[in-house]
């Protein structure tokens, strides 16, 4: 089983930009820990950071090239706005869940919606890193059904 996890925006900054909110462990330590993951469950696993809208939609559209098994994606601010992500998530075929590690719903209005989610599988919000994990074992069951 193949899966993508993709990061958006500044997540390539945690552990330094609102520790009260995104905590203390660093983006290393969310790597090694996906790492960890997919040891444990024997899976192949690809994580794929960018600042970059268009890095993003780039690697979705190689996604489904590489046939992958499902993706977690953790847009960052781009869950906000972004339909051109939204739209490249559409061409997939595999489930999607979207990440985040804080409660959107719990934060500045703006964050309450995500035009991302209506095209995914499901959503994990406010788990911390932990909602990776279960995004992972999600896309493993779903697999197993």
């Amino acid at each position: 089983m193949k899966i993508l996890v993709l990061n958006g925006p500044n997540l390539n900054f945690l552990g330094v930009r609102e520790k009260g909110i995104y905590g203390n462990k660093d983006y290393s330590y969310l790597l090694q820990t996906l790492e960890d993951k997919a040891k444990s469950r024997q899976i192949e696993l690809e994580v794929y950071q960018s600042n970059s809208e268009g890095g993003l939609i780039d690697r979705i559209q190689q996604a489904y090239l590489d046939k992958v098994d499902g993706i977690v994606i953790n847009p960052g601010a781009y869950t906000h706005y972004s339909y051109a992500i939204r739209d490249a998530l559409v061409s997939l075929s595999c489930p999607v869940i979207e990440v985040h590690i804080s409660n959107i719903h719990k934060r500045e209005e703006f964050r309450h919606t995500s035009v991302i989610a209506p095209v995914c599988t499901g959503q994990m919000v406010g788990l911390g890193m932990q909602g990776y994990l279960l995004a992972i074992d999600a896309l493993i069951g779903m697999r197993i059904d």
